[in-house]
């Protein structure tokens, strides 16, 4: 079965979270770190388990740096076609060398029996050998390394090279008659403690999380790593996508640990004991809150010395403004968290979405393809084909759509008329 453009999304993720940490100057050592990386079995998108030389992961970081995301993602195999079946004497003698070299890794053991002449490498792949040996339960080495030793020290003193995320519960409201929590969303700069944005919502869910973290993002500049728990509005692809797009690595691990998580932990303890006081126990809506919330964060908190900087947090982030990454096109990161659905264009030449109708060009019809958009402005779409984009699409009238459809499809199965030709003839007849 063929890849899917999906599955080489994965793959190009998982590339970068293993070159990212090089990206963001989190190692000290590099060719520690990818030797480390080297003599590991991967779990791999598509692939399974897999093991790479430390070569390879280099040439990753540099096509990302050259590429970007798209750069990771797999290409076609060059030795497609080959023979690549290991005869049973060849799986005794390789099982042999297993067996006499139980401690290293696939790889190092490929590279030896090709150096030792068991066989050319154009005649038996590295992964050739690796299901071989997997299939017998063989290829993990019995004493595995760990990459813990090569990474820095949880501390960083440049503003924006670490951020935090996380979520609390924040006062109930009334709404639509009805009593619901909100939630408070944040993110901060783990140097200076500054909150680059905050905001409470009374929905829990993707969409609140990403308009408050691409408005951090307008507002202070593009982290290069985000710590984050494993909620699931934080493990969505399109975020680690966008994220990736941008430069940004992601962490997921030890979500509760006070090192990773504390200083925001902290904020929402001075939240609730310096700003939640302030606010009447029922406030009246949510932009009341906000609204109160918003002025406090930058009149208070930002402005207030913190006890452990000896400086407000608002002075300590403005003494490096220039070492932030600024974003100098704020679409294009609009842009790259844009929600994707697959639709298939109608023969007036119209995608459906949400129970509305969006008109495209009359060349698409029949194609299946992306429609990248906004939940919150739905005044129009963007249409993607293999992850290039091809047009917008462009809202039109329901009702003046069913009409079309009622007279030109009904009546002529067979006819494919686009929106604005069907609409055309109708206004001539």
């Amino acid at each position: 079965m063929a890849i899917t453009e999906e599955q080489k999304l994965q793959i190009a993720l998982f590339r970068f979270s293993l070159v990212a940490p090089i990206l963001n100057n989190q190692i000290e050592d590099i060719s520690e770190y990818l030797e480390t990386l080297a003599s590991q079995v991967h779990d791999v998108p598509y692939y399974g388990k897999r093991e790479y030389n430390a070569k390879t992961i280099r040439i990753w970081f540099y096509d990302y740096k050259k590429g970007g995301l798209d750069a990771l993602k797999p290409k076609g195999r060059k030795d497609k076609g080959s023979s690549r079946v290991i005869s049973s004497s060849l799986g005794e003698k390789i099982i042999s060398y297993r067996q006499e070299n139980p401690s290293i890794s696939v790889m190092l053991l490929y590279e030896q029996m090709v150096k030792d002449g068991l066989f050319l490498r154009s005649q038996i792949s590295y992964h050739s050998v690796y299901r071989f040996l997997a299939k017998r339960n063989l290829a993990k080495p019995l004493v595995e390394q760990s990459s813990s030793k090569v990474r820095k020290k949880f501390a960083y003193d440049e503003v924006n090279h670490l951020w935090q995320g996380d979520m609390m519960v924040g006062p109930y409201l009334y709404v639509n008659g009805k009593r619901k929590p909100t939630y408070l969303f944040a993110f901060i700069d783990d140097c200076s403690r500054l909150v680059t944005f905050a905001r409470f919502d009374v929905e829990q869910n993707f969409e609140s999380m990403k308009s408050i973290y691409v408005e951090a993002l307008l507002r202070r500049g593009i982290p290069q790593v985000v710590y984050l728990d494993n909620a699931k509005v934080y493990r969505s692809t399109l975020f680690h996508e966008a994220c990736a797009r941008m430069g940004t690595a992601i962490s997921h691990t030890e979500p509760y640990d006070a090192a990773s998580k504390g200083k925001i932990e902290r904020f929402f303890r001075t939240v609730r004991d310096r700003f939640l006081p302030l606010i009447p126990k029922k406030p009246s809506s949510l932009e009341e809150l906000n609204n109160a919330f918003l002025r406090w964060l930058e009149e208070d908190y930002h402005r207030r010395i913190h006890s452990a900087l000896k400086i407000s947090p608002l002075d300590k982030y403005m003494s490096q403004a220039s070492k932030i990454k600024v974003v100098d096109d704020p679409l294009w990161v609009n842009n790259l968290f844009l929600k994707r659905e697959k639709r298939k264009v109608n023969n007036d030449s119209t995608i459906s979405l949400y129970n509305q109708f969006y008109e495209v060009s009359s060349i698409f019809i029949g194609k299946r393809v992306e429609v990248r958009f906004d939940p919150k402005n739905m005044d129009k779409v963007m249409v993607y084909e293999n992850d290039e984009f091809l047009e917008y699409g462009k809202l039109v009238s329901l009702a003046d759509n069913a009409i079309i459809k009622r007279d030109y499809s009904l009546d002529n199965p067979e006819q494919k008329l686009s929106f604005h030709q069907a609409s055309t003839q109708k206004g001539d007849s």
